[in-house]
């Protein structure tokens, strides 16, 4: 009788701990009950009928997964070596278990497939100038079909893009032509302005005689500073007659003077 009862207590404690379910705040329980759906539960504790319901546990954070090197040819026959990395979570535990086998493998196979459609349809220079674009229409593409495995694709991040290395040649001589382009523009606009301020100033000197000639001393006083070397310094006939003018008058001074 003891022995009878003993085991009665201890079945009795096995049915009550498997029918205790526990689940933490981020998984949800996907209960069946005799092979038929009943719906997610959790987070928590919560209980369930032994034998006759079964639970599949759906981790809802954010899943990572990082596409192998995908080799494809761009629009302008370039082939190119690509790494992605997906970012997804389950947004519906019902569907991502009765709707598609393993969701993690399907969203891999479907991301690598996107993948290559999309680069087949770019450009090289697309692909390196508008990397955000061609991450956001692969995003859009990889979530509208897993939408009805109840899986969402947040983000899709291009991660690396390997060029063969007559490419990397070709794009470097491609760059180095770009900066001399520019640097001989920028050359011609400098001259282009100093031409411009020097009719400018040719113009003002023009119209001041006087201008000319402090402009003289001006040149006279910098080289002063050097004192290492011989000048030779042409001084105009203008700035002459001014001293021999006044030289004239002090002397009809003298000879006026009593």
């Amino acid at each position: 009788m003891f022995g009878s009862l003993s085991f009665f207590v201890v079945l009795a404690f096995v049915i009550l701990v498997s029918a205790v379910k526990v689940v933490q705040e981020y998984e949800r329980g996907v209960i069946f009950r005799l092979g038929r759906l009943v719906g997610p539960k959790g987070p928590g504790i919560f209980l369930i009928i032994p034998i006759i319901d079964r639970m599949v546990k759906v981790d809802l954070r954010t899943l990572t997964i990082e596409l192998p090197p995908q080799e494809t040819i761009t629009h302008d026959n370039i082939t190119i070596k690509v790494t992605a990395v997906v970012y997804f979570r389950i947004v519906d535990p019902s569907y991502a278990v009765t709707k598609i086998y393993d969701y993690q493998m399907a969203t891999m196979q479907i991301a690598q497939t996107t993948l290559r459609n999309v680069l087949g349809q770019s450009d090289m220079d697309e692909l390196l100038a508008k990397r955000e674009e061609i991450n956001a229409r692969l995003q859009k593409i990889i979530d509208e079909q897993t939408e009805p495995w109840g899986v969402k694709v947040s983000t899709v991040e291009i991660k690396d893009v390997e060029l063969p290395q007559t490419m990397q040649r070709a794009m470097a001589k491609q760059a180095e032509a770009e900066r001399e382009k520019r640097a001989k523009i920028i050359h011609a606009e400098g001259e282009l302005q100093a031409s411009k301020a020097l009719s400018e100033a040719a113009h003002s000197l023009a119209t001041e005689p006087n201008a000319m000639q402090l402009r003289y001393l001006q040149t006279l006083a910098e080289i002063a500073v050097e004192k290492n070397s011989t000048i030779v310094f042409p001084v105009p006939v203008d700035l002459m007659s001014l001293f021999l003018r006044k030289q004239t008058f002090t002397d009809t001074e003298l000879i006026e003077k009593p």
